[in-house]
């Protein structure tokens, strides 16, 4: 990544930082996002490896200071320093894959304040995009109810990058695979595709193009049936390509594929023209702006299809296309004590939560979420206790190990099929009420009695008085 992927402001920021020698003084930074996307009652977190990643190699080549130097904004001295900076702090965060919810930092950085104020942009670009993605994709696959969901949308994501790490984290959230070949290059995720209506056009008759197809790919032939009529001349002709080119061949017709028109109605009818000709194994594949309501809405109608296509809606989350992660400074180090810092807002979901902190996660007795709570970094955890006060046998576990100390990575980052088998083991343990597509609630945050008092003396102090 190139390390000026960040708002001018932070560089700006930086000079009177230099100039008043406050660039070195330790800070404490958390990242978190204040709403679900999609009304929904959580996130995915993803995009925290490819956080460690850039904190591990961030750094100005002497390209970046040439250009800063030729703002006219910045001293030598302060560009100097640049010139030489490199990461060298701590970072606490969740493991990619884990959910979370509004208002706990998934990332927390202590560095000295210029550096972990060049970051932010980075950091928010990444974590915002990846986890935007990988929990809309989660949302469709739970709305196909355990049928398959293969992402389609490279043509339509914004930009190349978007399109290759849309791709892998819509295979973390748990898409069969994609149609974008360069991630499976780059990934090693599952790439898929067959044909498209040009294919068919090219051909003298639809029938011919798929008896090329067939005999091209005869383990893997799946053809796409609504070039011209899906029930009167697509499926007919898919039937007659298996009689005279697979079926001698001992093979069998993949799967057909209908890209537009009434895919409940159609893929009803093409189950029966299938099954009629003995093709019980044939999967209908669907496709053409799909989302997750469209998708629910098929399976409630016992729509026969076995695999969908998810495009556009995907790969840009289009019916939510921002995640409003944000970076907040929450405390810094003076004379080696940390002193909380606050930032206060009339609009209340601005209201930040201060001091260096300990994220918690509370399981009941069967392994579902109960709650999530912020303490302190220094307090213990004691008398955690269930509805109506009643003893439970819960289990607490710290969600942010530390991952980065002193500059060096000292987590070992796991692999992509790690990472999505993580998404299913925490999508187990919520609650069924939290998996509705429709479900605004959510797990509210709990503040430690402690964390309450700084936060509420921080509060009065610093109120604006009257002259």
């Amino acid at each position: 990544m190139e390390n000026l992927i960040m708002d001018f402001y932070e560089l700006t920021m930086g000079q009177p930082y230099y100039d008043k020698n406050l660039h070195e003084q330790i800070a404490y930074f958390d990242l978190y996002y204040r709403k679900n996307p999609d009304n929904s009652g959580f996130v995915i977190a993803n995009g925290i490896n490819n956080c460690l990643k850039y904190l591990m190699q961030f750094k100005f080549s002497e390209s970046d200071i040439e250009y800063l130097k030729s703002l006219n904004k910045f001293s030598d001295a302060y560009l100097n320093y640049l010139s030489k900076i490199k990461f060298n702090g701590d970072v606490w965060a969740v493991e990619d894959g884990t959910v979370v919810f509004p208002n706990e930092p998934v990332i927390t950085i202590k560095a000295p304040l210029l550096q972990a104020q060049l970051v932010e942009t980075a950091l928010l670009l990444i974590f915002n995009r990846s986890s935007l993605i990988t929990t809309k994709a989660n949302r469709i696959v739970r709305s196909a109810s355990g049928r398959a969901i293969m992402e389609f949308g490279t043509r339509r994501a914004q930009g190349i990058n978007a399109a290759v790490d849309g791709a892998v984290d819509a295979y973390v959230g748990g898409a069969v695979g994609t149609a974008c070949t360069l991630a499976g290059k780059k990934y090693g995720t599952p790439v898929l595709g067959t044909m498209a209506h040009s294919f068919v056009q090219v051909f003298d008759s639809e029938l011919e193009a798929f008896k090329a197809y067939a005999e091209t790919y005869p383990d893997s032939c799946t053809l796409l049936v609504d070039t011209y009529n899906t029930l009167k001349s697509g499926i007919p002709n898919a039937i007659k390509t298996y009689n005279e080119v697979l079926k001698p061949m001992g093979k069998k017709l993949t799967g057909i594929r209908i890209d537009s028109g009434d895919l409940d109605f159609l893929s009803k009818q093409a189950r029966i023209m299938l099954d009629k000709a003995g093709l019980f194994d044939t999967k209908i594949v669907a496709s053409n702006s799909l989302d997750e309501n469209v998708i629910k809405k098929l399976v409630d109608n016992n729509a026969p299809i076995d695999v969908f296509g998810v495009g556009e809606n995907l790969i840009t989350s289009k019916s939510c296309p921002i995640l409003g992660g944000v970076y907040k400074l929450v405390a810094i180090e003076k004379e080696n004590q940390i002193v909380p810092k606050i930032k206060i807002s009339d609009t209340t979901d601005k209201l930040i939560n201060p001091h260096f902190k300990k994220l918690y996660r509370v399981y009941d007795n069967n392994n579902q979420i109960f709650t999530d709570i912020l303490c302190v970094y220094d307090e213990r955890l004691f008398n955690i206790k269930g509805k109506n006060n009643q003893a439970e046998d819960f289990v607490i576990k710290n969600l942010k190990p530390k991952m980065i100390e002193a500059g060096n990575l000292i987590y070992k980052i796991p692999t992509i099929e790690e990472t999505r088998k993580k998404v299913n083991d925490e999508i187990a343990t919520l609650k069924p009420q939290m998996l509705d597509l429709n479900n605004s609630k959510t797990i509210k945050v709990m503040l430690s009695a402690k964390l309450q008092r700084i936060k509420n003396k921080l509060m009065q102090s610093s109120q604006v008085k009257e002259l």
